[in-house]
């Protein structure tokens, strides 16, 4: 199973990860105000890696 991680630090909310991902892995989520990615559907990652090539804060790591 794929180890996907968004630092929500890097976050800036653009939710470029969430229109990409063909499996539907993130949902954009209100953490202090702010919407940022989550991956709340990890188990269903394919680590075609859609979310981190196009991610533009740098903000994704699926190992």
């Amino acid at each position: 199973m794929a180890d996907v991680k968004v630092d929500l630090k890097k976050c800036e909310g653009a939710g470029v990860c969430a229109e990409v991902c063909p499996m539907k892995v993130y949902d954009m989520v209100d953490v202090g105000g702010k919407k940022k990615a989550q991956p709340t559907r990890a188990e269903d990652c394919i680590m075609c890696m859609a979310c981190v090539n196009s991610c533009p804060a740098g903000a994704i790591t699926v190992e």
